[in-house]
């Protein structure tokens, strides 16, 4: 038996490739899975559950299909942040909080998406905080269809404006955040996503900080059994 992770797919009705290559996924994981965990950004964007599109509704049957056989938990995005008990229910997905920590096969693991770990962007800082107030969350819902659409997308085009300006040791985690994070935790694995740099780090004191990878051009997905790791990429 084995316990999955993914994240950042950034699912879209533009990107049916990722859609699919997603489903086929789910499929496989239907034996040998004790858990799926997605941690973060599963959608491009999300305006709202209200405001699901077509093909995230038949994201949500698929996932259902999945956790009446499987646990899938799911960690918020910056991108899907907004998702909300309406659509985990119909999906069938335990919600997490931002941080969370497990204990996956005897090692005391730490999980997040991984946005708050890039300390050094300020400005993204400063927004998180904004975006996580429980007032602003409220009265961005009560806005009009039309009005969320364009923030919506106004949000999403000015955050790729900006990485595009930022350089790479901004965007991605700061040590400090790290080391504090796994000492606050006494974690001795943490897992995340977010900056789209899969790789397995080697820490001091016997610890590993695993970063999931993307589904832009290639699907990527972290196994963990008792005494078994893959981080792994696969075709779309």
């Amino acid at each position: 038996m084995k316990t999955l992770f993914i994240a950042d797919l950034h699912l879209s009705a533009d990107r049916p490739d990722i859609t699919a290559a997603f489903e086929r996924f789910i499929d496989s994981c239907q034996e040998d899975v004790d858990a799926l965990y997605i941690l973060g950004d599963l959608f491009e964007i999300w305006m709202g559950d209200d405001l699901a599109e077509p093909f995230a509704l038949n994201i949500a049957a698929k996932l259902k299909q999945l956790s009446q056989t499987t646990p899938i938990f799911f960690i918020h995005g910056n991108r899907d942040f907004l998702i909300s008990k309406p659509f985990a229910k119909a999906a069938g997905l335990t919600l997490l909080p931002e941080v969370c920590v497990i204990n996956l096969y005897g090692t005391q693991t730490v999980i997040l998406h991984g946005d708050s770990l890039c300390t050094l962007d300020k400005p993204y800082q400063r927004f998180r905080r904004f975006r996580n107030s429980a007032l602003i969350k409220w009265l961005y819902a009560h806005l009009p269809t039309a009005k969320r659409r364009t923030i919506a997308n106004n949000i999403r085009q000015k955050s790729q404006q900006g990485n595009q300006q930022k350089s790479y040791s901004i965007m991605d985690v700061e040590n400090s955040a790290v080391e504090a994070l796994l000492q606050k935790t006494q974690a001795t694995l943490m897992i995340h996503g977010h900056t789209h740099r899969p790789d397995i780090h080697q820490l001091e004191h016997n610890r590993q900080r695993i970063v999931l990878g993307d589904w832009y051009e290639q699907g990527s997905m972290l196994s963990m059994a008792k005494n078994e790791m893959s981080l792994s990429s696969f075709k779309l």
